[in-house]
């Protein structure tokens, strides 16, 4: 990593469909092997099954699941005087969107099943619901950084 600046942020674009920088990240998280048109098609059709499923706007249902998993508090480690100490630090909105987005993804994944489709439409839905794995994960995280409290005063 430089030491002389930081890099910029790339300027990420909105989709042709729903015109959402939300629904670019998403697919670009899907994305394996450079096959973006596959995993547009794995997103477009989970949100038309949302849609029929719900009879609501899938946009906004994919809004607030992302919200529901997004992460308040992280840990870092922090090493001081021979021994690291796990700080709890408060997450930033982007990297808190970016986790969500990864934690999503990875527990769609990770589900049973052989379609990638039905995979994330459920998931979307669980975290939606405020249950599944996606919303295990940010659970897990805010304990860790309420165990670790005391050591708060370390915060760089």
């Amino acid at each position: 990593m430089s030491r002389k600046k930081t890099s910029k942020k790339r300027q990420v674009f909105a989709d042709p469909i729903y015109n959402s920088t939300l629904v670019t990240l998403l697919i670009n998280k899907i994305l394996l092997k450079g096959k973006k048109t596959i995993s547009q098609k794995i997103f477009y059709q989970s949100m038309t099954k949302i849609k029929e499923s719900t009879n609501q706007d899938s946009l906004e249902i994919l809004r607030q699941a992302v919200l529901n998993i997004t992460p308040r508090l992280e840990v870092k480690p922090r090493r001081i005087g021979g021994s690291t100490y796990q700080v709890p630090l408060e997450v930033k909105a982007d990297r808190g969107t970016s986790l969500a987005l990864r934690w999503l993804i990875k527990s769609a994944r990770s589900r049973n099943g052989n379609e990638m489709v039905s995979k994330l439409t459920n998931e979307i839905l669980d975290a939606y619901n405020n249950t599944g794995s996606s919303i295990r994960k940010r659970e897990e995280m805010h304990k860790m950084a309420e165990a670790n409290k005391a050591f708060a005063n370390f915060r760089f």
